[in-house]
């Protein structure tokens, strides 16, 4: 039960409103969505409707003015949103994943408290930079230290990315410890604009997620030493930054690929209709898309599930059926993403491979196939398979 607005709310209720409000920032997203990948350009218009719908804030506490969605809530936020934009839906699970990392570390920190006031007051778009230099997508090294000076600190970090970066108005970042720290003793960094510069380092010329703008940047930034959680990364990493970005990642890019599955379902339904009835040649690959949908969709609701669970249970997120199940979600969802989207490309036969018509799912084609690259799927399952190696097999269905 939550409050807002003097009376009180039901966990259903919140749901229910904030499906409503993206709904109707999705229907703004979709109106700019081929424009958005067309021109390579952030999506401003949903962007501007995800501020008006106060959804940038959801995830803050409501003490601090949010509205303290759950994962679950903002998990069907990005659903809807990746029907109608990719982008626009894969910047919303990254800023809320920053948003997750703060409330969840730093919450009892006096400056946290005040940017988490500010998020939800002022719908502040927080950025991911996370990958640098020649680690790529190895977000548990860094190269760039935290430098001390007084009660302030900086950081000068070549940035191979840093999704939507200009158009940010904070940037949450790793760094090392100290100079003379291992490259995975970590720390996260929260940086607002008026605390760092960036410098363009290469552009985002690439074939979907276009209007993430993820160009590369050399960010250098000074600020109060306070702007650095307490918590260690690696904790940060584990309990928060792994579980939320892999659910809320594969949500957006279960919604790309039911936004392929309608438009299979519309042809398969406009071919059958002129043939009197008749189902298409491509109908089976239309009933493919629709069981990989289906599978996405579980997978993600049981890593929800388990997450919920696990509360903030230390020992019980550490737990290795939870981190693997959690770190897999993200293999698993991006391939069959990309299955279910292939599949209704073939259900549409040429209609879904033209650029042009109701039945295209091109776009969406382009889109999904950035998801396993995105932390890449065989980096994911390296680190795992050492992980697992020593862990005994089920010796049943149910062990």
């Amino acid at each position: 039960m939550t409050i807002q607005h003097g009376h009180a709310v039901s966990s259903i209720e919140t749901g229910s409103d904030l499906r409503a409000r993206a709904a109707a920032a999705a229907a703004i997203a979709a109106l700019h969505a081929e424009a958005v990948d067309r021109e390579a350009r952030f999506p401003a218009e949903a962007l501007e409707a995800l501020r008006a719908e106060r959804l940038l804030g959801a995830g803050i506490p409501i003490a601090f003015g949010g509205e303290g969605a759950t994962t679950e809530d903002l998990a069907e936020v990005a659903y809807a949103l990746g029907r109608a934009c990719a982008s626009t839906a894969m910047i919303f699970a990254m800023h809320q994943t920053k948003v997750a990392c703060i409330v969840r570390h730093g919450g009892r920190e006096t400056w946290c408290e005040g940017v988490m006031r500010r998020i939800g007051a002022e719908q502040l778009l927080m950025a991911s930079s996370t990958t640098e230099g020649q680690g790529g997508g190895n977000v548990r090294s860094s190269a760039a230290a935290i430098e001390p000076d007084g009660d302030w600190v900086t950081l000068e970090r070549a940035a191979t990315v840093i999704s939507y970066g200009a158009e940010a108005d904070g940037i949450v970042t790793v760094a090392r410890r100290s100079a003379d720290a291992a490259a995975s003793d970590q720390v996260l960094c929260v940086f607002l604009k008026e605390d760092y510069t960036l410098e363009r380092l290469s552009g985002w010329e690439t074939l979907g997620m276009r209007g993430t703008c993820s160009a590369g940047f050399r960010l250098r930034a000074r600020a109060k030493s306070e702007q650095v959680l307490a918590a260690r990364y690696q904790e940060i990493h584990g309990q928060t930054m792994t579980p939320v970005s892999h659910i809320l990642w594969s949500s957006a890019w279960a919604g790309i690929a039911a936004g392929a599955v309608d438009r299979a379902q519309a042809f398969t339904r406009t071919a059958a209709r002129g043939a009197g009835g008749q189902a298409p040649p491509g109908a089976v690959h239309y009933a493919r898309a629709v069981s990989s949908l289906r599978q996405a969709r579980a997978l993600i609701a049981q890593a929800i599930d388990l997450f919920a669970q696990a509360g903030d249970d230390p020992s019980r997120l550490s737990a290795l059926d939870v981190q693997t199940t959690l770190t897999m979600l993200k293999v698993e969802v991006s391939e069959l993403a990309v299955a279910a989207v292939s599949s209704a490309l073939r259900a549409n036969g040429l209609a879904g491979y033209r650029q042009d018509g109701d039945f295209s799912v091109g776009r969406a084609l382009r889109d999904i196939l950035s998801a396993p690259v995105m932390i890449h799927n065989d980096r994911i399952l390296a680190n795992l398979s050492t992980l697992t190696l020593m862990s005994p097999v089920a010796a049943s269905l149910r062990d």
